[in-house]
């Protein structure tokens, strides 16, 4: 393989990581997905168009062969709409580029991307613990879970709040930033809770290239500071859905 493929690849690590684990809803399990992925690319000796791409194709038919489920009739979406979503929204690629990679034409994945939008709109709410402490992106995330349909039961700024929140109001879905300046940290805040009380988890970050190294136990779902409403309203259906939280 060329030292500008290698380099490609090694570049969409993070994001292939970040698009594994929200679809098998591990972190370990995502992150063998992408290692295997990456073994028999890097055996094949070269890739055709874009690395990122590739990767993610890959990763998507390992998962499949390894008898992985990422969607039902129970949960509303099938499982090429949550991908497609996860593709779309989560991972910021084109329905063009999503279609390829799931397999699909064009026009059916946007039909299909446009009813999976819609489901969600109508999907169950959860009770939602937000922990973030600038308070002005608190209330804009708060916001926007509101508008997705789930109530937030706590908003807590710093490592003894978000606990004790957790603690009277047993949320069924913990929505953290990770630096919570004076306040501690949000990594630590959710494991002090899922200690007690196991609930899925989505980590929101700026840089999440610096979370998704597989090196440390890590969440898996993260999704990107700033993000859009329809970035949440994925990344929680697929927790609450479809995720387990921290290995």
């Amino acid at each position: 393989m060329s030292i500008p493929q290698h380099d490609q690849l090694v570049h969409a690590l993070p994001y292939a990581r970040r698009y594994a684990r929200a679809l098998s809803g591990s972190q370990s399990h995502g992150d063998a997905l992408v290692a295997e992925s990456l073994k028999g690319l890097l055996a094949k000796g070269t890739i055709e168009g874009d690395a990122r791409a590739v990767l993610y194709r890959c990763v998507t038919r390992r998962f499949d062969q390894s008898g992985g489920r990422s969607g039902s009739a129970e949960t509303g979406l099938s499982r090429t709409q949550r991908r497609l979503l996860l593709l779309t929204s989560l991972e910021g690629m084109s329905v063009e580029q999503a279609a390829a990679i799931v397999g699909l034409g064009v026009e059916t994945a946007q039909r299909d991307l446009t009813e999976a939008r819609e489901q969600l709109r109508a999907s169950a709410a959860a009770d939602v613990l937000i922990i973030e402490d600038e308070p002005i992106i608190a209330m804009d995330i708060e916001e926007l879970v509101e508008n997705c349909g789930h109530r937030v039961v706590g908003v807590a700024a710093n490592e003894r709040d978000a606990v004790e929140i957790a603690r009277r109001t047993r949320p069924g879905l913990i929505l953290a930033d990770i630096n919570l300046g004076a306040g501690g940290d949000g990594a630590n805040a959710v494991s002090r809770i899922l200690r007690t009380h196991p609930a899925p988890v989505i980590f929101v970050t700026a840089y999440p290239e610096r979370l998704l190294t597989g090196e440390t136990v890590e969440p898996a779902f993260v999704i990107t500071k700033p993000f859009e409403p329809m970035t949440l309203a994925i990344a929680t259906y697929q927790a609450v859905t479809g995720g387990v939280h921290l290995d």
